[in-house]
């Protein structure tokens, strides 16, 4: 256990957030695996701008890595084009 004031106070600072990246993280990636997995092209294209811009604010708070951020908007963007 944690001895000083500081650490106790990180360690909960460090689980609140982790909570809430998890949260956003997990939305995300059932997002990604909705349009992933749709076969309808009006609502994939619909779908697209509201999860790339989910993916950048990942990329941006550092909960996921900007590649692979990138590697997932790109794969997304193949399999709406390949829809149309």
């Amino acid at each position: 256990m944690a001895n000083h004031k500081s650490s106790i106070k990180r360690i909960r600072q460090t689980e609140t957030k982790r909570v809430h990246n998890k949260y956003y993280a997990k939305t995300t990636r059932n997002a990604v695996k909705k349009i992933q997995t749709s076969t309808d092209a009006a609502e994939a294209k619909e779908m697209l701008p509201k999860v790339t811009a989910m993916l950048d604010k990942l990329a941006k708070k550092n909960i996921i890595h900007k590649n692979k951020a990138s590697n997932l908007k790109s794969s997304i963007a193949k399999h709406v084009n390949s829809l149309a």
